[in-house]
């Protein structure tokens, strides 16, 4: 049979490590071979390649039109980040090529665009994706085609001043049933910056002023919002994926939280530059306020791949010497927290209305998911850390009139 011909046909990337697949980022050479098997000599008219990058978006609502006519109304829409042809295989006089058998490697290589491209992304409602296809042409045969996918990171360094600046806000509310009032609840939170990276924790400096005469119990959400857009319209996802509880605070008394640590786990960065797709993340900080709805104090984060600098560098020129820590393909959680609660659970009656009621809310500040396929899991491992505290270098202190003074100071 003539299709017994091909024994194997399949792409490779040139990967500096066998066990871990490339990553790239604009203005990055991709690289590879097809490889081509072949059982007995083969005529071939030409071998093709074409990269391609997409964003792209669509979703499915019902609509009424009277009481007995219904329809269904489709979203959809796309950006096209990355389009290149080259020929790997073809005769200048438009004869046939003919192949020994055996096997046969056929190198390419391009260049992706210079301008920002956006990071691979898959999501309930749209995906960001960049992919190789390869198509065989031979003479009486169908084309045979390949596809092969690869992934696009583009670098968010936290160590610029808007990402290094802290975040803090203040919110209260008066519980109330009908016509008695309990109390005020007021809720005031702060981070020291607004930029982290997966596998870091975020020290949560808090205080809740419980005035009522109940009990309340404080609590931390990190959340994540997909927003996809199509046609003017917004259709979103949200899930919470870290989760912090408090002690209960009695009535009438203040609890105050002196750097509670939350835990970033392995999530997508943030994705702000695309026009259809965003990636956002909040941190909430909760309480369910008695006879009202929940208390929420909102602070924005951005999830980055450029960690911090172990210095505390303030200025964005001494992370251009660091490239993204590709080990992050490896990086597995050590532990296993318990699941986070449902966003529902975590979301006020306001918003819960206008989920219920279709109307998107007004979109904050653009920060720009979960990667929910394997290779999507955007980790990278930290060789930089911040230093340890003085406790854990010096468990046995000398008295103040002892220690060595810095000539400095």
């Amino acid at each position: 049979m003539i299709f017994n011909k091909l024994k194997k046909f399949l792409v490779v990337f040139d990967s500096p490590e066998l066990d871990c697949a490339p990553v790239y980022s604009s203005g990055d050479v991709v690289s590879g071979r097809v490889v081509l098997e072949l059982f007995r000599e083969t005529k071939v008219d030409s071998l093709k390649l074409h990269a391609e990058g997409f964003a792209k978006v669509h979703w499915t609502e019902s609509r009424s039109a009277g009481s007995s006519t219904a329809y269904t109304q489709n979203y959809s829409d796309e950006v096209e980040y990355l389009n290149r042809r080259e020929v790997l295989l073809q005769a200048d006089n438009g004869e046939l090529t003919v192949l020994p058998a055996g096997r046969h490697e056929f190198p390419f290589s391009f260049q992706l665009p210079e301008e920002t491209l956006v990071t691979s992304f898959e999501g309930k409602h749209g995906s960001i994706r960049y992919w190789v296809k390869v198509k065989l042409h031979r003479p009486w045969c169908p084309v045979r085609k390949i596809k092969k996918e690869f992934t696009v990171i583009e670098p968010i360094d936290i160590n610029t001043p808007s990402l290094l600046a802290p975040q803090a806000g203040t919110k209260d509310k008066l519980a109330r049933t009908w016509y008695r009032n309990f109390g005020q609840v007021s809720v005031t939170a702060k981070i020291d910056r607004k930029g982290y990276t997966p596998g870091e924790v975020i020290p949560v400096f808090a205080e809740f002023d419980n005035a009522t005469s109940r009990s309340i119990v404080p609590k931390a959400f990190i959340t994540q919002t997909q927003t996809f857009i199509a046609r003017g319209t917004m259709k979103q996802k949200r899930s919470v994926v870290a989760t912090l509880c408090g002690d209960v605070v009695s009535a009438r008394t203040r609890e105050t939280w002196h750097g509670r640590a939350i835990k970033i786990p392995p999530v997508g960065p943030s994705i702000q530059q695309c026009r259809i797709i965003k990636v956002e993340y909040m941190l909430k900080v909760c309480v369910d306020v008695p006879g009202t709805s929940k208390l929420c104090l909102e602070l924005p984060l951005v999830i980055g791949t450029i960690p911090l600098h172990p210095f505390g560098s303030r200025t964005s020129s001494i992370s251009s010497h660091y490239s993204v820590n590709l080990e992050w393909l490896r990086m597995a959680i050590p532990e296993q927290p318990e699941p986070p609660p449902e966003y529902s659970s975590v979301v006020t009656e306001e918003e819960a209305e206008q989920q219920n009621n279709g109307v998107a809310p007004p979109p904050a500040e653009d920060l720009s998911g979960i990667m929910e396929r394997p290779l999507m899991a955007f980790l990278q491992e930290f060789r930089f850390r911040p230093p340890p505290v003085y406790s854990e270098i010096d468990p046995n202190p000398q008295p103040p009139n002892m220690r060595p003074r810095c000539m400095t100071c």
